[in-house]
């Protein structure tokens, strides 16, 4: 029975997780099928057999699980996921989507936890199905916030060539929308995907400073604040943008050798305790070896 109940959930949590990997898909599909109807008459009675599965039960079932994720963990917005996951580079993925999919896998994890104490027995009966059920829970987050941590660091390590582009191509004449768009044309990376969204948004209607906002909200690092504010700033008062960038392209190439050497400095540390847990012994073992050997020969004399 154990077994039929693992091997029904991971069933379970492949076929949600294979949902959600393509809901995007699906979405895109929809809003084509939507534009290609419109203008049609359409009779009121429309007939239920055209919902697919994953509206009929797939989302309010993922609505429900959202909701009770939420009530668990009340410190979370939908607002701060929101950013999260922008930040992340998911931007197909909406809150609702993947505090369900954080329940689910909580939920897998128990499942599988109890499978495996129900075999082991004992204490395991209850340590498995909550280590499982919290190692579930706690992935997703990992995972994004992991991906998050990448992206940051990949726009922070772009940023100084990015702005000396920028200052070259607004120096030229270009303004900086079109400066932003000679970017995209000639480099790759976390911080040319923000910028092309930060433009996109700028183009169907918000101002600049709301779109720089966004853009530092949804990086969240110093350096990307400090170059957002700086061309807020100029931007108010009317300074010349390629002055600002040149001074923005120098200081964050400076705060990049200094974080160089930074992590350059915490290298001995780091690498004490490999060399003292798998080198030293070895080298105890090599080196004390053969006169241990002697000596515990002249001992047994």
């Amino acid at each position: 029975m154990l077994l039929f109940l693992a091997v029904a959930s991971l069933g379970l949590a492949a076929f949600f997780v294979f949902e959600l990997a393509s809901q995007p898909a699906r979405e895109r599909k929809e809003v084509l099928a939507r534009a290609s109807r419109y203008g049609r008459s359409r009779p009121l009675s429309a007939p239920s057999e055209n919902e697919t599965f994953s509206r009929r039960a797939l989302k309010p079932l993922m609505a429900k699980t959202a909701r009770a994720m939420m009530r668990l963990n009340r410190r979370t917005s939908l607002e701060s996921l929101q950013w999260t996951l922008q930040g992340a580079g998911m931007r197909d993925v909406s809150p609702d989507a993947f505090l369900a999919t954080k329940g689910l896998c909580g939920g897998a994890g128990l499942l599988l936890g109890l499978l495996l104490g129900g075999i082991a027995g004992g204490s395991s009966l209850v340590l498995f199905p909550a280590g499982f059920g919290a190692l579930g829970y706690v992935v997703p987050g990992y995972i994004v916030n992991g991906r998050a941590r990448r992206r940051r660091e990949g726009a922070v390590a772009q940023l100084p060539d990015a702005l000396d582009l920028l200052a070259v191509s607004v120096e030229a004449g270009l303004s900086f929308d079109a400066a932003i768009n000679k970017l995209t044309e000639h480099m790759e990376g976390p911080l040319v995907e923000e910028l092309e969204l930060m433009l996109g948004e700028m183009r169907i209607g918000s101002g600049r400073p709301e779109a720089l906002k966004k853009l530092a909200q949804r990086m969240d690092t110093r350096e990307i604040s400090a170059f957002v504010r700086s061309l807020i700033q100029a931007d108010q008062l009317g300074i010349s943008l390629g002055r600002i960038l040149r001074v923005q392209a120098a200081d964050s190439r400076l705060k990049r050798q200094a974080a160089a050497e930074e992590r350059a400095a915490k290298a001995p540390i780091k690498m004490l305790f490999p060399t003292v847990i798998f080198i030293f012994p070895a080298m105890f073992v090599v080196i004390l070896g053969p006169a241990m050997l002697q000596l515990s020969k002249i001992l047994s004399f």
